[in-house]
């Protein structure tokens, strides 16, 4: 669970409501018709707008921006390292077993791949076509959640619209207006909340996590042609350390790990 999503949530939604019963009167937000306006507008113009299967796939990919998404920098650039000096001892061909036993699928594909024999370029191509459906994938998530967040606040005020014209009809009693001004704005907030503290912040999540994801992916392509091409370990990791944001990026080098863990074995 991602706790910054759900605090996020959690906190605007009880923060706008404790503003709105703090001192009584909050039975005036407390509009049906102006909700079912809001959201019922909200998922009819985005059916219209998106193919079925997406706007229904779009609920399972916002279950991730409520999902706590591992970093996984140092793990690949670990791995790498080591296949590198496996690579580097054994041959190319010596990496197949680990590859097997690799949980990242994208990973293991990669590296096997390479141990085919695959030029370089090809391998380059494969594995950015398969970042870029995944970038795709993301991206008509996100797009759906931007339109549902431009969508909201567009029928609210159709709902606000709506509630003035009816208000309008019973101007022969003024007591009714402030009532009825009051019910017609209901509606706009409605729109403005949903839009501003779930759909637009949640697009803007799903986006992020993305960059991270295609970011990670992007690593691993490098780290795999630079086996291939029999670089050194430390070249290689390096390199991937470029991958890492500064302040992520641990103070000893895998290489070192790796030759103390050697050493005390050695000693034992």
């Amino acid at each position: 669970m991602d706790f910054a999503t759900l605090i996020g949530v959690v906190a605007g939604v009880t923060l706008v409501f404790f503003s709105i019963f703090n001192g009584g009167g909050g039975s005036t937000f407390l509009e049906i018709n102006s909700l079912l306006i809001v959201l019922g507008g909200t998922l009819s113009a985005t059916f219209i707008n998106f193919k079925i299967k997406d706007v229904l796939g779009v609920f399972t990919v916002v279950k991730n921006a409520f999902a706590n998404q591992e970093v996984v920098y140092h793990q690949i650039l670990e791995e790498m390292v080591n296949l590198s000096m496996i690579a580097r001892r054994e041959g190319i061909l010596a990496i197949e077993n680990a590859a097997e036993d690799l949980d990242d699928e994208f990973m293991k594909r990669g590296l096997l791949l390479s141990v085919d024999g695959l030029e370089p370029e090809m391998i380059r191509n494969i594995m950015e076509s398969e970042v870029n459906s995944l970038e795709e994938r993301h991206g008509r998530g996100q797009q759906i959640m931007k339109s549902m967040g431009t969508y909201a606040p567009a029928f609210g005020m159709i709902g606000t619209l709506i509630g003035l014209i009816k208000m309008l009809q019973t101007l022969d009693d003024p007591t009714q207006i402030g009532a009825g001004m009051a019910v017609a704005l209901v509606t706009t907030f409605y729109g403005a909340l949903l839009a501003n503290l779930l759909f637009l912040p949640i697009a803007g999540k799903l986006e992020t996590l993305s960059e991270a994801e295609v970011g990670q992916r992007e690593m691993i392509i490098e780290g795999i042609l630079s086996i291939q091409s029999g670089e050194n370990p430390r070249v290689i990791e390096q390199k991937l350390n470029t991958y890492i944001p500064p302040k992520m990026r641990s103070d000893k080098s895998v290489l070192d790990k790796a030759r103390d863990t050697e050493d005390v074995k050695a000693a034992a």
